[in-house]
């Protein structure tokens, strides 16, 4: 698979996102220092690619990209909540993120895990408060809902266990990061298609494509953390071998990974070939995460 950069039209989705995402923080009532850390935690970057995938996936089933921005910012301040709280001493104890000082190194632990509690409860207001369906709202909040307690649980059994028992250590891998990495994932594509009022078909299709790019970007996470540096990475790389965590280069090997990475991508574009060109850019998207390098 030969190496791509990001489509050009990926910079402007992002641009939006971005300052949809500013907009949403700086109308909320909350004290400055509390803003400052919230703001600080959800706009230093990153991929954007949970909100892409809903504002694209609403595309796919002939939606415009503005309707989707609140579901779009909801998601990603649900994934930012999760991150400053996953960098937490108590759980990964991470003091780099995305290049930068983590919430609780720059704003100490209690601003931290406020700053993460807001973020996890702004989503379900702004989507209260900004689409006007009264079916699609309360569609968007249950699908919110349910990819978050989810993710919740894949990060409970990554940091804590609780496996049923029997697994193979593939199986646990699997359990754990359908749920913490792919529920989120899965749920962006849904939250697109569901504010677009696709059909079940539609709704199915983008589902199976959100389950095969979620795993695609854990797999290839998994595959950066051993062969990236932290620099490169504006994280701390090798912190999952380090801990004696389960990964798929551990269980697997770093060859058989790459190629479950490939085999992973063909299926997710193989799930939208339904939609023809309205998929075009969720095609490229994939393409692109399969080949990522940081």
């Amino acid at each position: 698979m030969t190496p791509s950069a990001p489509p050009a039209i990926h910079a402007s989705i992002v641009a939006s996102i971005d300052a949809y995402l500013a907009r949403v923080v700086a109308e909320t009532d909350v004290p400055a220092n509390l803003a400052q850390a919230m703001s600080y935690s959800l706009l230093q970057g990153g991929k954007r690619l949970r909100p892409m995938l809903v504002l694209l996936s609403c595309e796919a089933v002939g939606g415009r990209q503005e309707q989707a921005l609140p579901a779009a910012a909801a998601i990603e301040m649900i994934h930012a909540f999760s991150l400053v709280h996953d960098d937490l001493p108590a759980m990964d104890d991470d003091d780099l993120r995305r290049g930068q000082p983590t919430c609780h190194i720059k704003f100490g632990d209690a601003m931290a895990i406020l700053a993460g509690d807001s973020l996890a409860t702004l989503p379900y207001l702004h989507i209260a408060r900004s689409v006007a369906d009264a079916d699609v709202r309360c569609r968007l909040i249950d699908e919110l809902s349910a990819a978050t307690l989810a993710m919740i649980a894949g990060q409970t059994l990554d940091t804590l266990g609780g496996f049923v028992e029997g697994l193979t250590p593939l199986e646990r891998l699997e359990s754990i990061h359908h749920a913490k990495t792919g529920a989120l994932i899965r749920g962006s594509c849904r939250l697109g298609a569901i504010t677009a009022g696709a059909t079940d078909a539609q709704l199915a299709a983008l589902t199976s494509y959100g389950e095969a790019i979620g795993l695609l970007f854990q797999v290839v996470d998994d595959i950066l953390d051993v062969t990236q540096s932290a620099e490169h990475l504006g994280k701390r790389s090798g912190k999952d071998e380090a801990a004696g965590k389960l990964t798929y280069p551990s269980i697997l090997g770093l060859d058989e990974s790459k190629q479950l990475a490939e085999r992973l991508c063909r299926e997710a574009i193989e799930s939208i070939e339904p939609f023809g060109d309205a998929a075009h850019t969720l095609v490229e998207l994939c393409r692109y995460m399969a080949v990522r390098t940081k």
